[in-house]
């Protein structure tokens, strides 16, 4: 559920906590959960997208142990779990995102020391904002510290889609690995997901980003999500592409009579939510803040119609923010199947427009929804204390 608070413990008790557990002297490192503005189902078919990282972190405790294990602990998940380092293999639990970013590094020829591990997190499960991702960066930050070692942040980004992608088995694109790691204070970054570059998009002072909990869980491992990128996969390879959002807006007409319903569907989606992004940078460099939302929303009933992700849970939360005053605009975010929403609103009038989608909302629900507001924040690094 989406966590009301943004404060991780202080630095110091973090430390004092691991020396207390363990005996030794940790290093911090920590990386960001994300939202995305706009772009999405876009990122595996080499299309763009807007995300950000967000003022959610997960923090990991971390000194090296002198074995070859890995002991981890993590707030709220019980126990600490050991990995054995020469024998890792998947066992379908939250441990496997640091496993799988541990054998992703070893297998890239870094030697992963034995550590101890203490876990952190004020990412909110299940959310659509990247509590996986931030624990596969924060994780590849601390054990690459361990063993002396540095990266760039789209080398890290790859090798934490990687884990994720073979290990975990989500085949999640790079998105929320990037923004994660390369995340800029006060503003989003419009990724090209073919060619991995990005450009950086100020967000103007004016706009304000909210999140509310459908209170629907969504689980994009069991198949659902891997359905919609076989679909896109099926479309690009009838139409003799090697990624579907080379297909341009101006080909659709002549595209999508070629395809079966449900992959020109899906390639519909793909090609107008690609260029639906291009359109949300040109508006944030002219501070359109009702451009971008109008786009926004765009993207919700592409993704509700076309890509077919949404649920009503969700298309209904999405209604009463955009009918909110101070809401520019508002759409589902993430794989889909539940979670949250974001909303664009006015800065000046957020507090008000959060207080009553959440009234609003919560009398449907039954009870109060978790929301709150966010900021664009870095990405992932050591934490100096």
């Amino acid at each position: 559920m989406i966590a009301a608070e943004t404060a991780l413990t202080p630095a110091k008790d973090a430390a004092e906590a691991f020396r207390a557990r363990f005996g030794s002297a940790p290093r911090l490192f920590q990386a960001p959960g994300r939202i995305n503005i706009i772009g999405e189902h876009t990122d595996y078919c080499g299309g763009l997208v807007m995300p950000a990282a967000i003022d959610r972190w997960c923090r990991i405790a971390a000194a090296a142990n002198g074995s070859r294990r890995l002991t981890v602990i993590a707030e709220g998940f019980g126990d600490a779990v050991e990995l054995d380092l020469d024998a890792l293999t998947p066992r379908k639990a939250w441990s496997d995102y640091v496993a799988g970013v541990a054998k992703v590094l070893m297998d890239a020829g870094i030697a992963a020391p034995g550590a101890d591990l203490m876990i952190e997190s004020t990412v909110p499960i299940g959310a659509g904002v990247s509590s996986s991702a931030a624990i596969e960066v924060a994780t590849a930050q601390a054990l690459l510290a361990l063993a002396g070692r540095s990266a760039d942040g789209l080398t890290i980004a790859r090798w934490c889609q990687k884990a994720e992608n073979d290990f975990v088995g989500m085949p999640c694109g790079i998105m929320d690995q990037y923004a994660s790691e390369n995340g800029i204070e006060g503003a989003a970054l419009v990724l090209d997901c073919a060619r991995l570059t990005s450009m950086v998009a100020p967000l103007p002072d004016g706009a304000s980003f909210l999140l509310v909990d459908s209170g629907v869980r969504h689980a994009h491992v069991d198949g659902a999500y891997r359905d919609r990128r076989a679909d896109c996969e099926t479309a690009a390879k009838i139409l003799g592409v090697d990624l579907l959002a080379e297909v341009t807006e101006a080909e659709l007409p002549t595209a999508l009579p070629r395809l079966a319903q449900r992959p020109a569907k899906r390639c519909r989606h793909v090609v107008t939510e690609t260029a639906r992004v291009r359109r949300a940078a040109e508006a944030l460099v002219r501070g359109d803040l009702k451009a971008l939302g109008a786009l926004m929303d765009q993207s919700h009933a592409s993704l509700r119609d076309d890509m077919e992700v949404s649920t009503p849970e969700v298309d209904r939360l999405a209604q009463i923010a955009r009918e909110t005053i101070g809401v520019f605009g508002a759409r589902m975010m993430g794989g889909g199947f539940g979670g949250c929403i974001i909303a664009l609103a006015d800065r000046e009038l957020v507090a008000e427009a959060l207080g009553a989608i959440v009234e609003r909302y919560g009398a449907i629900l039954g009870k109060t929804p978790a929301a709150f507001v966010c900021r664009a924040v870095a990405g992932a690094g050591e934490v100096v204390f």
